[in-house]
């Protein structure tokens, strides 16, 4: 069976690199499965969880921003950021969160609300693929997000 050539890529490293059986992305117009011998395209990637499968083991990983590109059986991402479920620091996002919150609640002229609104999806998609992941691996599972 054909395989997908995938790579996700920062600007400070690779930070996957493997042949895989499937792709799921959060492009900016919902959740993308990228099969072998999927049609040529561009997206932009919308803060999410992106999956690859591989035989029976998935890896989960937080990708902020960025774009996707198919081209054959080739999958190239470049990500803003992107992090390996296993990287997710779950204090940090918390804290993350918080700052988030009190900033939207002060409603300072200062504030600039979108950039708040932002960090706080981002802390909550990071905290929220972390609890999936931390539950799926105490239940026993290893599918699915």
């Amino acid at each position: 069976m054909a395989k997908l050539n995938f790579e996700i890529v920062t600007a400070e490293r690779v930070v996957y690199s493997d042949d895989v059986d499937i792709v799921v992305a959060p492009g900016i117009e919902g959740q993308l499965t990228i099969l072998p011998n999927h049609a040529p395209l561009i997206t932009t990637l919308q803060p999410g969880c992106l999956v690859t499968r591989k035989g029976d083991e998935e890896q989960a990983m937080f990708v902020a921003g960025g774009f996707m590109e198919v081209m054959g059986n080739r999958v190239t991402v470049l990500a803003d950021v992107a992090e390996h479920v296993e990287e997710i620091d779950v204090e940090r996002a918390e804290r993350a969160k918080c700052r988030a919150e009190e900033r939207l609640k002060s409603c300072t002229p200062e504030i600039d609300v979108a950039k708040a609104e932002a960090a706080l999806k981002r802390s909550l998609i990071r905290l929220k693929i972390a609890d999936t992941r931390k539950r799926k691996r105490s239940s026993g599972g290893t599918k699915g997000l």
